[in-house]
């Protein structure tokens, strides 16, 4: 089953944020505006005129529903998870941290400390997995926008 997510936010949320004075300027040149507004604005237009660092940004700080963002984390944690198992098979953290994410039931507290213990897990395969990453992740992040969509689209 696809989930649909609200991959929409506005320039006042994303201001709001406080985002980088670069990223903020490119995007609302993008987008041929001046200042904030309130009107949707899809996280692939970010992605598109932004770039995956912005994209990413505004998918953690500025998007009104959380799930897509942990979602997405819990695809980037599958990636590198058995990376991370090769080097410490008895280390649950990372594959804990995956299901708190991908639990819609779990509250904040407890997903935000499995992300913790996860992220301090992943410092030993991080640095070797991120440039192969990247091109994967805006990928992912494509697709799951474009699935999202779809969904959306056909209610």
């Amino acid at each position: 089953m696809t989930m649909a997510y609200a991959s929409t936010t506005t320039l006042a949320a994303i201001r709001a944020a406080s985002p980088c004075e670069d990223g903020w300027r490119k995007l609302l040149g993008a987008l041929g505006k001046t200042s904030a507004d309130d009107e949707p604005l899809d996280l692939l237009t970010v992605l598109d005129s932004n770039g995956l660092d912005d994209a990413l940004w505004v998918l953690s700080y500025a998007m009104p529903d959380d799930r897509l963002a942990r979602h997405f984390q819990a695809w980037c944690a599958e990636q590198v998870l058995r990376l991370f198992e090769a080097e410490r098979p008895d280390d649950a953290r990372v594959r804990d941290q995956i299901a708190m994410l991908r639990n819609d039931e779990a509250d904040d507290a407890a997903r935000e400390a499995a992300r913790e213990a996860a992220w301090a897990a992943g410092d030993a395969v991080r640095s070797a997995a991120w440039e192969a990453a990247g091109a994967a992740q805006e990928n992912q992040l494509r697709q799951m926008l474009a699935a999202s969509e779809a969904t959306l689209t056909a209610a």
